[in-house]
């Protein structure tokens, strides 16, 4: 089907959705398919359920002289062009954020941030896929001012399509880390692909980045560009700022360059890990003039949510959950900071961190090897990769035969640090804690 007049569609129903069980009314459903299911089989039923229209790229589950059935060659790449298509038409300035770690975090944080100021749109949760990306682009509408779209990689040249997809005005790399190298194949496969933001920006005439300036990875990255807005421990940076130690949530120090005024927020994130990610928040903030008393009161008021550096108190312990993904990076950080924390007692449920491919063993030694070090009371290990690696510490096939154990020896007066990848299901251990 031509894209302007599958435009003209979109424009009457403004809403879009590729999921048969929730089809707004006046809705236009488009078609994908995976491993397990055919969304043209399901396009009658959205049909049916209220909305207006449906891209399928399979012709035969069309009704003939149904009208409401717009045929295409391949729904996926319909949607990655309507979704640029629109894009370019409203011409909103877009932010466009990737990273090993902290992405999402860092992305919450500019939206809060942003938000006090303009109207903004961001990726909702994770969806920063090759689906993800174009189903929040085309959430824009004439009314928001700005865009900010985040990009996930599990493999290379994802980067690559995303920033086609969304063609990013400004730029920002949290980091670099040995995450999904099963699918990158090495370190150096992670900073290539990642890289890929960069190498639009620079190839549209240079655009903005921001970027952290302790970082060498990302220094190295950015050779080439020359639009840098940096934030960093250095007074002489856009932004500088430090980490005050003890306290389990972050609070931090901050300032701008050239300018007298000091500021300390007291955040609700747990770990001083996240101070890279405050500060490109108001990195970003102070570039696009909001105050800094609206950025400061932004940052102390957002509460992390999804299992990512959150704290909770139960009735028998105190636990910090960070259970929504994990890498050597993130752990490493994640225990460090655990270290620093004062607690009578201390406990580590860690679980695998998973798509690691060759390197997987290597890493898990890395960790368990360190595990001394942090000076915990308790500590369990659950999944095959750590059951693989040499160590002196309890482990867990599943998270089902750890919560058989906390039933059984239930942790009290604990201040539990549980960490792992989102696949170890952690989370479900939360209630038995």
């Amino acid at each position: 089907m031509d894209l302007e007049k599958l435009y003209e569609r979109f424009l009457q129903c403004r809403t879009v959705t590729t999921d048969s069980r929730n089809c707004p009314q006046g809705s236009l459903f488009i078609a994908l398919k995976g491993e397990s299911f055919n969304g043209n089989a399901f396009a009658s039923k959205a049909l049916e359920a209220g909305c207006s229209y449906a891209v399928i790229d399979e012709p035969e589950y069309a009704v003939e002289g149904d009208e409401r059935y717009l045929l295409t060659d391949n729904s996926l790449h319909t949607l990655q062009a309507l979704a640029n298509y629109h894009r370019r038409k409203l011409q909103t300035p877009v932010i466009g954020i990737t990273g090993t770690n902290g992405k999402t975090t860092t992305k919450e944080l500019i939206a809060a941030v942003m938000s006090t100021q303009y109207n903004t749109l961001y990726t909702q949760g994770n969806l920063n896929n090759h689906i993800g990306v174009p189903l929040t682009l085309l959430r824009l509408t004439p009314e928001h001012q700005y865009a900010i779209i985040e990009m996930g990689a599990s493999h290379s040249g994802e980067i690559k399509t995303l920033v086609h997809i969304c063609e990013p005005d400004y730029g920002i790399i949290t980091n670099v880390g040995k995450a999904h190298l099963e699918g990158f194949g090495s370190f150096e496969g992670v900073k290539n692909t990642k890289k890929e933001l960069y190498d639009y920006l620079q190839s549209q005439g240079d655009r903005p980045i921001f970027i952290h300036h302790d970082n060498p990875y990302l220094q190295e990255m950015a050779q080439g560009l020359t639009h840098h807005t940096a934030y960093g421990e250095s007074d002489r940076l856009f932004v500088h700022g430090y980490a005050e130690n003890g306290p389990a949530f972050l609070t931090f120090h901050w300032g701008k360059a050239g300018e007298q005024a000091q500021y300390r927020i007291q955040t609700r994130l747990i770990g001083n890990y996240n101070l890279p990610n405050a500060l490109a928040a108001i990195t970003i903030g102070c570039y696009f003039g909001i105050p800094a008393e609206k950025i400061n009161r932004a940052l102390s008021e957002y509460t992390p949510a999804n299992n990512r550096s959150q704290l909770k108190e139960t009735g028998s312990n105190r636990l910090i959950i960070d259970a929504y993904n994990a890498n050597p990076t993130s752990m490493m950080a994640a225990l460090k900071n655990f270290s620093s924390i004062k607690a009578t007692h201390k406990m580590l449920i860690l679980g695998d961190m998973r798509e690691l491919g060759a390197d997987s063993i290597a890493e898990h030694q890395k960790i368990a090897d360190y595990l001394p070090s942090c000076q915990a009371d308790r500590i369990i290990l659950v999944g095959e990769q750590f059951q693989s690696v040499r160590h002196n510490y309890p482990t867990c096939n599943n998270v089902e035969q750890l919560i058989t154990v906390l039933q059984q020896d239930k942790p009290s007066g604990y201040t539990i640090l549980l960490k792992g990848s989102n696949g170890i299901h952690l989370d479900r251990v939360i209630d038995y804690l």
